[in-house]
């Protein structure tokens, strides 16, 4: 399975945007977007308006 690595940041509570980077298998690029908006918003708390993601690109096993 493909693995996706998916770039961005998120309004975090104390007013600043924090950046992050996970990683993830999945089938699409698709849905490691959606995975990650999910992962995020839940542990996070934040609304998926506040997730800004500025890049994903499959990872290439070397």
């Amino acid at each position: 399975m493909p693995e996706f690595k998916v770039q961005g940041s998120f309004y975090a509570r104390r007013g600043y945007w924090q950046s992050f980077t996970k990683t993830h298998d999945a089938l699409s690029a698709e849905l490691a977007r959606e995975w990650t908006l999910s992962e995020i918003g839940g542990c996070h708390h934040v609304k998926r308006s506040y997730i800004r993601i500025s890049s994903i690109a499959e990872v290439v096993a070397g």
